[in-house]
Protein backbone atom coordinates (compact mmCIF):
# COMPACT_ATOMS: atom_id res chain seq x y z
CA UNK A 1 0.00 0.00 0.00
CA UNK A 2 1.17 3.58 -1.07
CA UNK A 3 -0.37 5.82 1.90
CA UNK A 4 0.95 9.33 2.19
CA UNK A 5 3.43 8.28 -0.69
CA UNK A 6 3.15 11.70 -2.30
CA UNK A 7 6.07 11.78 -4.85
CA UNK A 8 7.75 9.71 -7.54
CA UNK A 9 10.94 8.00 -6.41
CA UNK A 10 11.91 7.76 -10.18
CA UNK A 11 13.57 4.04 -9.13
CA UNK A 12 16.65 5.74 -7.65
CA UNK A 13 18.28 6.48 -4.09
CA UNK A 14 17.43 9.89 -2.05
CA UNK A 15 20.94 11.44 -2.79
CA UNK A 16 21.03 10.46 -6.37
CA UNK A 17 17.18 11.63 -7.38
CA UNK A 18 18.12 14.70 -5.67
CA UNK A 19 20.90 15.50 -7.74
CA UNK A 20 19.96 14.75 -10.60
CA UNK A 21 16.71 16.89 -9.86
CA UNK A 22 19.13 19.53 -9.17
CA UNK A 23 20.97 19.05 -12.19
CA UNK A 24 17.94 19.24 -14.55
CA UNK A 25 16.62 22.06 -12.40
CA UNK A 26 19.69 23.98 -13.22
CA UNK A 27 19.84 23.23 -16.72
CA UNK A 28 15.98 24.44 -17.19
CA UNK A 29 17.05 27.64 -15.79
CA UNK A 30 20.16 27.88 -18.00
CA UNK A 31 18.39 26.63 -21.69
CA UNK A 32 14.82 27.83 -20.84
CA UNK A 33 13.46 24.27 -22.22
CA UNK A 34 14.79 20.52 -21.90
CA UNK A 35 13.77 17.30 -23.47
CA UNK A 36 13.08 14.20 -21.00
CA UNK A 37 11.15 11.67 -19.91
CA UNK A 38 7.48 12.74 -18.60
CA UNK A 39 7.84 11.03 -15.06
CA UNK A 40 10.96 12.94 -14.54
CA UNK A 41 9.11 16.30 -15.79
CA UNK A 42 6.47 15.73 -13.31
CA UNK A 43 8.94 15.76 -10.78
CA UNK A 44 11.27 18.48 -11.91
CA UNK A 45 7.59 20.56 -12.08
CA UNK A 46 7.22 20.02 -8.23
CA UNK A 47 11.01 20.52 -7.52
CA UNK A 48 11.32 23.85 -9.61
CA UNK A 49 7.88 25.56 -8.86
CA UNK A 50 9.06 26.26 -5.41
CA UNK A 51 12.28 27.47 -6.10
CA UNK A 52 10.40 30.07 -9.32
CA UNK A 53 8.46 31.25 -6.11
CA UNK A 54 11.22 32.12 -3.64
CA UNK A 55 13.34 34.13 -6.31
CA UNK A 56 10.72 36.39 -6.83
CA UNK A 57 11.75 37.96 -3.22
CA UNK A 58 15.63 38.45 -3.75
CA UNK A 59 16.66 38.34 -0.46
CA UNK A 60 20.06 37.11 0.92
CA UNK A 61 17.85 34.21 2.58
CA UNK A 62 16.06 33.55 0.23
CA UNK A 63 19.30 33.67 -2.18
CA UNK A 64 20.97 30.69 -0.28
CA UNK A 65 18.04 28.75 0.22
CA UNK A 66 17.35 28.26 -3.51
CA UNK A 67 21.36 27.53 -3.32
CA UNK A 68 21.48 24.91 -1.41
CA UNK A 69 18.83 22.88 -3.75
CA UNK A 70 20.91 23.80 -7.10
CA UNK A 71 24.44 24.27 -5.79
CA UNK A 72 25.23 26.42 -8.75
CA UNK A 73 26.09 30.23 -9.28
CA UNK A 74 25.55 31.00 -12.73
CA UNK A 75 22.27 29.35 -12.30
CA UNK A 76 21.38 30.95 -9.08
CA UNK A 77 22.24 34.32 -11.00
CA UNK A 78 20.32 33.83 -13.85
CA UNK A 79 17.31 33.07 -11.68
CA UNK A 80 17.24 36.04 -9.71
CA UNK A 81 18.76 38.29 -12.19
CA UNK A 82 16.42 37.60 -15.47
CA UNK A 83 13.73 34.82 -15.21
CA UNK A 84 12.29 36.93 -11.49
CA UNK A 85 11.71 39.73 -13.56
CA UNK A 86 9.76 37.78 -16.03
CA UNK A 87 7.60 35.80 -13.71
CA UNK A 88 7.37 38.38 -11.19
CA UNK A 89 3.27 39.31 -11.72
CA UNK A 90 2.58 35.59 -12.51
CA UNK A 91 0.94 34.08 -9.76
CA UNK A 92 1.86 30.45 -10.60
CA UNK A 93 2.30 28.03 -13.02
CA UNK A 94 6.00 28.76 -14.55
CA UNK A 95 6.83 25.50 -16.28
CA UNK A 96 4.94 24.21 -19.64
CA UNK A 97 5.09 20.27 -20.17
CA UNK A 98 4.60 19.75 -23.87
CA UNK A 99 4.53 15.99 -24.75
CA UNK A 100 6.42 14.89 -27.88
CA UNK A 101 5.82 11.41 -27.96
CA UNK A 102 7.93 8.20 -27.15
CA UNK A 103 10.87 7.30 -27.15
CA UNK A 104 12.46 4.46 -29.74
CA UNK A 105 14.48 2.26 -27.10
CA UNK A 106 11.99 1.61 -24.66
CA UNK A 107 8.88 3.37 -25.42
CA UNK A 108 9.10 5.62 -22.59
CA UNK A 109 6.90 9.12 -23.06
CA UNK A 110 8.85 11.84 -23.51
CA UNK A 111 8.28 15.46 -23.46
CA UNK A 112 9.99 18.81 -22.93
CA UNK A 113 9.35 21.17 -19.94
CA UNK A 114 9.76 24.86 -20.60
CA UNK A 115 9.49 28.18 -18.34
CA UNK A 116 6.19 29.53 -19.68
CA UNK A 117 7.95 32.92 -20.07
CA UNK A 118 10.15 32.16 -22.88
CA UNK A 119 8.34 30.20 -25.36
CA UNK A 120 8.14 33.17 -27.94
CA UNK A 121 5.77 31.41 -30.37
CA UNK A 122 3.23 30.84 -27.77
CA UNK A 123 3.37 34.79 -26.62
CA UNK A 124 2.63 35.64 -29.92
CA UNK A 125 -0.61 33.29 -30.56
CA UNK A 126 -1.56 34.60 -27.66
CA UNK A 127 -1.38 38.16 -28.50
CA UNK A 128 -2.92 37.63 -31.69
CA UNK A 129 -6.13 35.60 -30.54
CA UNK A 130 -6.48 39.03 -27.80
CA UNK A 131 -6.51 41.07 -30.65
CA UNK A 132 -8.62 39.22 -33.09
CA UNK A 133 -11.70 39.05 -30.40
CA UNK A 134 -14.90 40.61 -31.13
CA UNK A 135 -18.00 40.30 -29.36
CA UNK A 136 -20.39 38.45 -31.51
CA UNK A 137 -23.38 39.06 -29.39
CA UNK A 138 -23.74 42.71 -29.94
CA UNK A 139 -22.35 42.28 -33.49
CA UNK A 140 -25.78 39.54 -34.52
CA UNK A 141 -28.02 42.26 -32.39
CA UNK A 142 -26.62 44.88 -34.52
CA UNK A 143 -27.33 42.45 -37.84
CA UNK A 144 -30.97 41.64 -36.82
CA UNK A 145 -31.32 45.33 -36.40
CA UNK A 146 -29.78 46.81 -39.98
CA UNK A 147 -32.31 43.83 -41.85
CA UNK A 148 -35.64 44.35 -39.91
CA UNK A 149 -37.04 47.26 -40.92
CA UNK A 150 -37.53 50.10 -38.04
CA UNK A 151 -41.27 51.68 -38.90
CA UNK A 152 -44.52 50.67 -40.69
CA UNK A 153 -44.03 53.35 -43.64
CA UNK A 154 -40.42 51.56 -44.65
CA UNK A 155 -42.35 48.38 -44.71
CA UNK A 156 -44.86 49.38 -46.49
CA UNK A 157 -42.27 51.07 -49.12
CA UNK A 158 -40.79 47.53 -49.48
Amino acid sequence: MRHNKKFNHLGRKTAHRKAMLSNMAISLIQHKRIATTLAKAKALQVYVEPLLTKAKDDTTHSRRTVFSYLQNKEAVTELFQNISQKIADRPGGYTRILRTGFRLGDNAEMCIIELVDYNENMLKEKAAKKAARTRRAGAAKKAVKAETPATAEEAAAE
